[in-house]
């Protein structure tokens, strides 16, 4: 018989408080208040590009756990509000999403950077993705 795979358990740390009451107030939501039900996950039409489905993303922040930093969907969120309009407690994730983009960006964290780009590719992008992009992703 094998072993049983080791679980992950994620728990409140007071410690990790800081990061939770940062999130709350740059976001204005009362993060707490998500049961996790999970309305927000299967409403959201990008869930197949995110690595955290949303409703983790609002559980790690619940946790106080700063690695939700780490996560592309933070960036992929579209802020299109799916999430928003099917929760049953009103929490508005997509004000969540953008404050934790905040963080990253005042942490001098600079996703897109236009040099990188070859002049090619630069040429071939819709001049509007270009600017939205810079727009999310630099405040």
């Amino acid at each position: 018989m094998s072993p049983e795979p080791s679980r992950l358990a994620l728990r409140f740390k007071p410690e990790n408080a800081s990061f939770k009451a940062k999130v709350a107030e740059l976001s204005g939501e009362e993060i707490d208040l998500c049961f996790q039900c999970g309305a927000c996950s299967s409403g959201c039409p990008l869930t197949a590009e995110m690595d955290l489905l949303p409703s983790k993303v609002i559980r790690y922040v619940q946790l106080g756990e700063e690695a939700v930093l780490e996560s592309k969907t933070i960036w992929v969120c579209s802020t299109c509000f799916n999430c928003e309009v099917r929760c049953p407690r009103g929490i508005d994730i997509a004000n969540v999403m953008e404050a934790l983009r905040q963080l990253m960006l005042r942490k001098k964290y600079d996703r897109v950077s236009l040099d990188a780009l070859e002049p090619e590719e630069l040429r071939g992008l819709p001049q509007i993705a270009i600017i939205s992009n810079l727009r999310k992703l630099t405040a």
